[in-house]
């Protein structure tokens, strides 16, 4: 049975849990005071100058936790630790933080339970939010559906992949931010990271938001199946769950250069752009993929898992579609925006192989041949990638910055594409040749920037009640 506290009214197409934290009772909006004013004391780094200020806030964060703790019988060894943790950085003067003990105690990938609860207290940055390494509090969720839980079993084992939506959360996360990963927590060492969380409600509400409204503006008429997915919450928080559950898996899997997440490195960031593209379109192949090998199995004859399973794959396509063509094309500023890039790809790609038509300012898919088309994309990084593993890292960067401008027009001024580098010098230079919006945007989408530009921004801290 989930865990989760089901309201007595709830929203037709919303999932069923209350969004205020008010099961948790008073601890909570205590717990969230305290740690608000403990982030106006601290410096970039975490340390706090003012330890007299600190100390009751620190006692006021540890007496809520405590309270809270019984709540969340699962995670005890986690909050103990947590509590440990508050209780040496006080003592040690409020340093630069150090939450290794409570980081390494704190596993929600061990029990993936539908409705599960958590109750997060980290001093961390925010991906898309805060640089600064504050404390933040969160109330979590699982979303772990039993169809997700038949596809994590067999093809698509993914043991660090942790659903969430949000319940409440401090200051940190009222931004873009959608994930929760342990990298981002102050610690003094790095451990082998177990998990990753992401959070599911909100990718659905911005998606559902953003889609809505690009929609209208180019006048797509859209099918009845991305209509469901518009209208229901529910049904696209799974949806994103299936689609996070493969895109997560594929960084480690393929035919992969030695390392497939080079932001982590020195390199120009059209690569990434094509990593986290190639992950979205494996989704979108398997989505296909289960589509196909699913609807040939007769409707009766069809398991309730395999029926939920080929419900999600067809929408999971145009999740993958959509947000990549509308919200990730537009959204963040042009300075190395490798999501924005991938969007744009994606959009000339479709409309180059004449299935995405822009034709007296209306926009137009021909559905049938889509999925074949989007497909073939992956299947040139898939080469791409296949490639590299035999040449010098130079020229992988050339040939992917090739693959990118085969399809979309680069900047006027870009020595990339007259190929006016210094071939023989240091990598460090092929990088810092790149321009900082080296594929500016294409006069449809900076039109479309233009209307859809007030939407995007509303969707910073959207939750699944708006």
């Amino acid at each position: 049975m989930s865990e989760s506290i089901v309201s007595s009214q709830s929203i037709v197409g919303e999932p069923e849990v209350l969004e205020d934290g008010s099961f948790a009772g008073r601890a909570w909006p205590e717990l969230k005071s305290a740690a608000v004013a403990l982030q106006a004391l601290q410096s970039k780094d975490g340390s706090v100058a003012d330890a007299a200020t600190a100390v009751p806030l620190v006692d006021r964060v540890r007496a809520a936790v405590r309270e809270l703790a019984p709540l969340f019988p699962h995670d005890a060894a986690y909050l103990d630790a947590l509590d440990t943790d508050f209780a040496r950085w006080a003592e040690e003067g409020f340093g630069v933080p150090d939450f290794l003990d409570s980081l390494t105690a704190f596993q929600p990938q061990r029990g993936r339970v539908n409705g599960r609860r958590h109750l997060v207290v980290f001093p961390m940055v925010t991906q898309n939010g805060s640089a600064s390494r504050l404390v933040e509090a969160l109330l979590i969720e699982v979303i772990w559906p039993d169809f997700i839980a038949e596809l994590e079993a067999g093809d698509y084992s993914n043991a660090l992949f942790v659903p969430v939506r949000f319940i409440d959360f401090t200051p940190g996360y009222a931004t873009n931010s959608a994930t929760l990963f342990p990298e981002t927590i102050a610690m003094r060492e790095i451990p082998t990271f177990t998990w990753g969380a992401i959070f599911a409600d909100r990718e659905a509400a911005r998606f559902r938001r953003v889609v809505r409204e690009a929609a209208a503006v180019t006048r797509l008429d859209l099918p009845a199946d991305a209509l469901e997915l518009l209208d229901d919450q529910s049904l696209a928080e799974q949806t994103f769950v299936m689609w996070d559950l493969i895109h997560d898996r594929t960084h480690m899997r393929g035919d992969l250069p030695f390392d497939p997440f080079m932001i982590k490195q020195r390199m120009p960031y059209f690569l990434y752009s094509l990593e986290e593209l190639r992950c979205d379109l494996t989704t979108y192949r398997e989505a296909v993929r289960l589509t196909r090998a699913l609807e040939l199995i007769e409707e009766g004859e069809q398991t309730s898992g395999q029926r939920q399973i080929l419900r999600h794959a067809k929408v999971v396509q145009y999740a993958v579609l959509f947000d990549r063509i509308f919200r990730f094309a537009l959204t963040g500023s042009r300075v190395r925006n490798y999501d924005g890039l991938g969007g744009q790809l994606l959009f000339a790609w479709l409309h180059q192989h004449h299935v995405l038509h822009w034709t007296d300012t209306r926009l137009t898919i021909d559905w049938a041949d889509v999925a074949d088309v989007v497909v073939a994309l992956g299947r040139e990084i898939d080469d791409l990638y296949w490639r590299s593993i035999d040449r010098p890292k130079a020229a992988h960067w050339l040939a992917a910055y090739d693959l990118v401008a085969a399809t979309l027009t680069p900047h006027p001024a870009s020595a990339w594409a007259t190929r006016d580098l210094a071939l023989d010098g240091p990598n460090k230079g092929l990088t810092d040749a790149v321009l900082d919006d080296e594929f500016p945007l294409s006069m449809f989408y900076e039109a479309l920037s233009k209307k859809m530009a007030a939407v995007i921004d509303s969707t910073a801290g959207i939750t699944a009640r708006g």
